[in-house]
């Protein structure tokens, strides 16, 4: 149950992460608060576990980096996280393939009876 429950996190993390990106290019502590903030405190990832998921998004060509420096104060340029059309268009299929096994799972769940 362990392994399944990894995996289920592992491509809803996937998703959430490319779903945010999507709407903002943002670097690595900021999509850490975003998924805090937006799950309401359930998706509470370290940086040692956000970042796999940006490396392969990357490497998937989901994602690109790019690196930026906002402020004469900050010595070192942050690096920032873009969708690219190829992540675009995989979003899409995961948010349709969730939907789909979502419905099923609900369907499956609501007719669930004590024995």
């Amino acid at each position: 149950m362990d392994r399944l429950n990894q995996q289920l996190k592992k491509g809803v993390f996937e998703i959430l992460v490319l779903k945010l990106i999507n709407e903002e290019d943002l670097y690595g502590y900021e999509l850490l608060n975003r998924l805090e903030r937006e799950s309401h405190g359930t998706f509470k990832l370290k940086e040692g576990s956000l970042y796999p998921i940006l490396y392969r998004l990357e490497d998937k060509g989901f994602i690109e980096s790019y690196r930026k420096k906002l402020s004469s104060e900050r010595k070192v340029p942050r690096k920032y996280y873009r969708i690219t059309e190829t992540g675009i268009e995989s979003l899409q299929e995961m948010i349709a393939s969730w939907n789909d096994f979502k419905t099923i799972i609900d369907g499956m769940l609501s007719s669930w009876r004590e024995i």
